[in-house]
């Protein structure tokens, strides 16, 4: 083996060893998916971004850019202006939980979840369909990737914005 080569190596080994230690935040596994960049903007505009590549623990129920495509025309342009700052947050808040909940510990039925913003519940359903929100709205959320990872807590990836409003009936 020449030394050119061997060097080569070492530095590629140094560099996957780097790459692994370094932390793996919610932020930082949103940032590295483009399926997210609505999300990412969104999380950047309300000035979470600090706050949820914190030590948590945190799950994050993330929709998929098709997800705020669905929202009415405007919405999110609307949410992203500085004077609505409040009310992004207040939608952003609504997708966290201060725990970390893989989908297996989330009980089989329909149970009532309480948000980081406090002042809400979502109703979330586990059984053999899998995953499912019910937000403020009463419209349904599927959990379409469960248990992303993150070294602060977990993502599960929704096909739905959840939205705050009357207490989802949960039964």
């Amino acid at each position: 083996m020449t030394l050119k080569l061997k060097t080569t190596i070492a530095a590629v080994a140094l560099s996957v060893s780097a790459a692994a230690s370094h932390a793996n935040t919610i932020v930082d596994i949103a940032v590295g998916d483009d399926r997210f960049s609505t999300l990412v903007a969104a999380v950047t505009a309300a000035g979470l971004a600090d706050t949820l590549s914190g030590p948590g623990p945190f799950t994050v129920y993330a929709p998929v850019n098709d997800a705020f495509a669905a929202l009415p025309a405007g919405t999110v342009d609307t949410l992203l202006k500085p004077e609505n700052k409040q009310q992004l947050t207040d939608v952003l808040l609504y997708h966290v939980d201060d725990r970390k909940l893989t989908a297996d510990m989330i009980p089989a039925g329909s149970n009532y979840f309480k948000p980081l913003l406090a002042s809400e519940r979502l109703c979330i359903t586990s059984g053999a369909d899998g995953v499912m929100i019910a937000d403020g709205t009463g419209e349904m959320a599927n959990v379409v990737i469960a248990n992303i990872e993150a070294d602060n807590g977990v993502i599960h990836v929704v096909d739905k914005v959840l939205l705050p409003g009357t207490r989802p009936t949960c039964h």
